[in-house]
């Protein structure tokens, strides 16, 4: 978990915060479970990395890509608990439909960690 974290502030700290797509005031941040869908290259990654970089505490969030190799042998419910119990509070999974049955999880995560805001990614042509 500790690449996972250090990948995760490298990407924050170098986003770039000099133009926002109009949808970034349109998200309500404030709750516990959000799916950005839309189409390969638009900006979701962006967007919530400049969330992330502007307006909550990096020590309690994390940014993953479900196409990290670390999922190849860990469970995403697995990196939650962690997660949570070194004080996290913000968990951003990126392209979520390249993680195996990603909403099964998602929803574990979601009923175990009441605690936790998850924003979730997914391309809307492999988002099902």
């Amino acid at each position: 978990m500790q690449k996972l974290l250090e990948y995760s502030s490298k990407l924050i700290s170098g986003v770039k915060s000099d133009f926002y797509r109009y949808k970034y005031t349109q998200i309500n941040w404030e709750n516990r479970l959000i799916g950005l869908k839309g189409a390969r290259g638009i900006g979701k990654t962006t967007l919530i990395l400049q969330h992330i970089k502007n307006r909550l505490k990096i020590s309690e969030t994390l940014y993953v890509t479900a196409e990290d190799f670390y999922f190849s042998s860990n469970k995403l419910v697995d990196l939650a608990d962690n997660f949570v119990k070194s004080g996290g509070k913000h968990l951003f999974i990126d392209e979520i439909h390249k993680y195996p049955d990603w909403s099964r999880e998602l929803k574990l995560i979601y009923d175990y960690y009441p605690d936790l805001k998850v924003v979730f990614t997914g391309s809307h042509t492999e988002f099902k």
